[in-house]
């Protein structure tokens, strides 16, 4: 049986989970950008005027991740799909590449929103936000790295890899909801399903799959790697724009004491937020505590 899906009809359970105040449809609108070699990038615009913030999803995620906390912010601001994530086009080294992905977000960052007081980056995303402050600092005045530095531990982020690398298909919408609760024991049921009618796609026969999925044999073997990141680490100490770390503090984070000090010798001025009830998905554990430390760190 198919399941109906609106990408745009179910803000008012994100609000109404999160207690945020809710007097009808804000304002959402899907827009592609073009790239130089015809790809394109899809992205979710809120609101009618200049973007206040620009949000870059984790890996295996999509722009929606972030409703929450558009909704809370409440002002206009850009929420991408990286490349190969969500509606956009594959990405032009794979999903995964980092450095062409900064590539690729310059050019959706100068068409809409050029002028964004902070770019927030979670995971993938916020690995992808140093490499883009490296290229376009002028793009970048305050950066927002969730629950993520340049150095990945095979051990913290093992769970994260053996959800991604399940199944390619699942029979029913169930299964999907079954294993995704599963993997997030902490999160509610109806947002477990808001975020699976997001990131994933119903095929012709009945089955599903994720997303992310359509360009995983193009990933494989590509995702990212100490080798890749490390240059990161020289970028982030050369970094001239505020720079603020939101930690989950619950076993799925995949931020140690270590990642901490290390950031804080390569960049003694980095502001450091922990919260206590989260564990990598910041934006999903405690979405209106990470909106309210954004605006206070970006106002």
């Amino acid at each position: 049986m198919a399941v109906e899906y609106d990408e745009f009809s179910m803000f008012h359970e994100n609000a109404e989970e999160y207690g945020i105040p809710y007097d009808g449809p804000p304002t959402v609108r899907r827009v592609a950008t073009q790239l130089d070699d015809g790809r394109q990038l899809s992205s979710l615009v809120w609101g009618e005027g200049e973007p206040e913030y620009f949000f870059l999803h984790g890996g295996a995620q999509n722009a929606h991740t972030w409703d929450t906390v558009a909704l809370a912010l409440g002002c206009p601001l850009v929420c991408v799909d990286l490349p190969g994530h969500g509606h956009s086009g594959p990405g032009r080294d794979g999903s995964l590449d980092v450095h062409a992905n900064a590539e690729d977000l310059a050019t959706v960052v100068r068409a809409l929103a050029p002028e964004a007081k902070a770019i927030i980056g979670m995971s993938l995303g916020g690995m992808t936000s140093i490499a883009l402050a490296g290229i376009a600092p002028e793009l970048v005045r305050r950066l927002v790295l969730v629950d993520v530095t340049p150095t990945i531990d095979p051990e913290r982020s093992a769970h994260i890899g053996a959800f991604v690398s399940g199944p390619e298909s699942f029979d029913s919408f169930d299964e999907l909801l079954e294993r995704t609760c599963a993997f997030n024991p902490t999160r509610s049921v109806s947002s477990m399903r808001r975020g699976i009618l997001h990131n994933a796609v119903q095929r012709d026969d009945g089955t599903w799959v994720w997303r992310y999925a359509r360009f995983r044999a193009e990933d494989a073997g590509k995702g990212p790697s100490m080798e890749g990141l490390s240059p990161l680490w020289h970028v982030v100490s050369e970094l001239t724009m505020p720079l603020l770390l939101a930690r989950g503090m619950r076993q799925q984070s995949v931020v140690g004491d270590e990642d901490v000090a290390e950031l804080l010798r390569r960049k003694p001025d980095a502001v450091v937020v922990e919260f206590a009830d989260s564990g990598h998905s910041i934006q999903g554990d405690e979405p209106v505590e990470l909106a309210e430390t954004i605006r206070r760190f970006a106002p």
